[in-house]
């Protein structure tokens, strides 16, 4: 492992005046060539430096047992542990090297590939989430158990929880669009954790799991596809929580239904074997735990179920096998690593009783006869467990043919001896493709295939455009009318991703006819010249800002879809009696959204250019208008100097004009409207006229009438002309 093999050490009789120690610069040495994988170099000089010692010491044996181990010597190894647990009770830890080193061979003899901590490795410190649950509480819900399932085929995958990786059982659809078994979504720290989105490797927060509900759409689909495999996936979600429980016997009899629906599953076969070493029925979970490893014989959880159900039954020696085997197959899980140090140490224990102590009544024990000692009539059967183990008898390749296993249905609650044996039923696992149908994914509000569908957490899919409608009108659920305020206010509408890639694969054609559509009604909508959105509420002008709260549902709708479509713009006009509004406006651009929790919102907006209308419409609510915008008619020679002459005039009027004004009300104009603009030196360069007349038409005290005229304009002589006149009539107005 490249650590130093440090030590806590019981404190030693002094030495006499004759004593020698360990070289420290040889020791050193040692350490240095463990840490670099030279382990023969490192056993050497450490079994050097016990030779010189009258009396071997604790801690040198025990780094030369662990680089003995490490350089594939185990019966040596084993002599030198044992020296050392005469000199001082061995602790589980102490054994790690061992227990490793016997791993590492295992592995290799497999033919295993090089194991990668960074690809294995989980959230909890080297745990691997690519392995299986060791622990005996909560059930093995993980990527590998999931790949031991009978009931599922590669072809499903589509319907796994991406987090246990089995069938979804009442599926849950959280805030940020993913959807997991419910049960996946409790924050159990019983569960391995897994991804619930790429930014978020840790179980879902109580946020996302409290306030949603099973996923209407998803749970239906499921029961139709899947009707057997969801009664079996239930099944052993109740027999779970009767287990917790402690129901236990109420937990047994849901396994075994579910077992009589899906015999060949080893994931409920393991479960039920760990449930019986919860009951002691330690026979009955060997036989379970050993079908599964016959029929999976590289997936580690049969291996250590079978291996404590050995240990239940005192066979210390097949338990320590198991536990290598499956330290071996997943060596990222240190909780295995324990158990299997554990039952080392006890094999230590035992063997050592069985001895005499080799130092009583004796006054010398020279070292180099100590390590000699190999107790071999007393250690075979540990030294065959650790060292000689035949693993090709015991662990078949993954390619070699399993097909012809029985695997046990029910297991006789007697004995435990003579069991049935009941080959997988094949019918399950068909495949679903050919029962999904567009109608599954039908929008009831809008009667057609999902398109960027969201679920609420009332469990609701709907298109995300046709909720959003319903909410601008109420904040309930269209079908269950559950107040969903808070799910507007936090405007998370994630799309629901498994359903997008559930008619994606399924229903590609629909889907594509439905995105055609969906990209029509975006063209039209981004037409800035027909049918445009026209908001009916005041004067706008160009280039002046505009600010509008926004909280009649149609004008919620319009806004949304000026945002969706890229163009962010919109017609303002006055309103008329008689046409609904007025015939001239001014295009406004959106530079900002502000939204409120109850859905209205605030935008900042700025004028563009102006426009009048050709005609009148209306869609969803809002008016809409044909028109054609409006530029200046630019003149030439005399006229433009004419033109300049007098709008460098009227540019002075005005400042003059507003200079006068007393200091509240510049403040009240400055807060509004910002400071005036500068005088272009070029009047005609934009379409509309110079900013500064904009801004001074905005600010006079004009009705709107005057100013939707002046509005009009194509000639920005008249409009300087016309403008004249009204800071001379406020001029001679205003009281001095």
């Amino acid at each position: 492992m490249g650590t130093k093999p440090g030590r806590t050490e019981p404190v030693s009789p002094p030495p006499g005046p004759d004593s020698r120690t360990p070289c420290p610069e040889l020791l050193a040495v040692a350490e240095e060539a463990f840490r670099g994988g030279n382990y023969e170099l490192a056993a050497e000089i450490y079994g050097s430096q016990l030779a010189e010692l009258p009396q071997p010491e604790r801690s040198l044996c025990l780094r030369r047992g662990d680089a003995l181990a490490r350089a594939g010597r185990a019966a040596e190894a084993l002599d030198a542990y044992t020296v050392a647990a005469r000199l001082g009770g061995l602790r589980p830890e102490e054994l790690k090297e061992l227990v490793e080193s016997c791993a590492l061979a295992i592995r290799e003899e497999l033919r295993l590939p090089p194991w990668e901590p960074a690809l294995g490795g989980g959230a909890g410190g080297g745990e691997s989430s690519a392995g299986d649950e060791p622990a005996a509480g909560p059930g093995p819900f993980s990527p590998a158990a999931a790949a031991s399932s009978s009931t599922l085929s590669a072809a499903w995958d589509l319907f796994r929880c991406p987090r246990c990786r089995l069938l979804l059982c009442d599926p849950v659809t959280l805030h940020c669009g993913h959807t997991l078994c419910k049960r996946c979504t409790d924050t159990d720290p019983g569960l391995p954790a897994g991804p619930c989105c790429p930014s978020a490797k840790s179980p879902p927060s109580r946020r996302d799991s409290c306030p949603s509900r099973v996923n209407v759409v998803l749970g239906n689909l499921l029961e139709k596809c899947f009707q057997t495999e969801s009664r079996v996936r239930r099944l052993a979600s109740q027999a779970e929580s009767l287990r917790h429980q402690h129901e236990l016997d109420a937990a047994l009899h849901k396994y075994d239904q579910a077992l009589d629906l899906a015999p060949g599953d080893s994931l409920l076969i393991v479960q039920r074997a760990e449930l019986f070493t919860v009951m002691k029925k330690y026979n009955q979970a060997l036989h379970d735990a050993d079908a599964v490893c016959r029929s999976k014989p590289l997936w580690p959880k049969g291996h250590y179920v079978k291996a404590q159900a050995l240990s239940g039954l005192g066979r210390t020696e097949e338990a320590l096998k198991e536990f290598l085997y499956c330290v071996a197959l997943n060596p990222g899980r240190g909780i295995i690593k324990k158990e299997a140090q554990k039952d080392s140490l006890f094999q230590f224990n035992k063997t050592l009783s069985q001895e005499s102590d080799v130092y009583q009544n004796s006054d010398s024990s020279p070292s180099h006869h100590v390590l000699d000692l190999h107790f071999e009539d007393k250690k075979t059967t540990f030294k065959t467990a650790l060292s000689n183990i035949n693993l090709k008898r015991e662990l078949p390749t993954d390619l070699e043919d399993v097909q012809n296993l029985n695997i046990p249905n029910k297991i006789s609650k007697e004995d435990g001896e003579t069991l049935p044996q009941i080959v997988p039923n094949t019918k399950v696992g068909e495949s679903p493709v050919i029962l999904v149908d567009a109608s599954d994914f039908e929008c009831s509000l809008c009667m057609r295939l999902f398109y960027e569908p969201v679920t609420t957490p009332c469990g609701h899919t709907f298109c995300l455009k046709c909720l959003e409608r319903c909410l601008d009108h109420t904040p309930d659920c269209p079908l269950c009318k559950e107040k969903l305020s808070e799910f507007l206010a936090s405007r998370s509408y994630k799309k629901t991703t498994l359903t997008e890639e559930l008619i994606l694969h399924y229903l590609p054609e629909e889907l594509s006819d439905r995105k055609k559509v969906y990209d029509d009604e975006m063209k039209e909508l981004s037409n800035l010249t027909k049918d445009v959105p026209i908001f009916v509420c005041t004067m706008a002008f160009p280039t002046i800002p505009c600010p509008l709260h926004v909280f009649e549902p149609r004008y919620r709708l319009m806004i949304r879809r000026c945002m969706e479509t890229g163009t962010k713009r919109f017609g303002m006009c006055l309103a008329d009696e008689l046409k609904g509004f007025a015939d001239y406006g001014c295009m406004l651009e959106i530079r900002d959204v502000r939204f409120f929790p109850d859905g209205s919102s605030v935008v900042d907006t700025v004028g563009i250019s102006r426009f009048r209308v050709l005609s009148h419409g209306l869609r969803d609510g809002y008016n809409t208008a044909n028109i054609e915008y409006l530029e200046d008619k630019k003149v030439e020679g005399p006229d433009y100097e004419e033109l300049v002459h007098l709008h460098d005039s009227v540019y002075d009027q005005a400042v003059s004009w507003f200079t006068s004004l007393k200091e509240n009300m510049k403040a009240q104009i400055l807060n509004h409207f910002g400071s005036m603009p500068s005088k272009e030196s070029e009047p005609q360069s934009n379409p509309s006229g110079p900013a500064w007349y904009w801004w001074l038409l905005a600010v006079l005290p004009l009705e709107n009438r005057a100013q939707l005229a002046i509005l009009g304009m194509t000639s920005l002589k008249d409009r300087l002309i016309a403008i004249r006149r009204v800071l001379i009539f406020v001029t001679r107005k205003r009281p001095r």
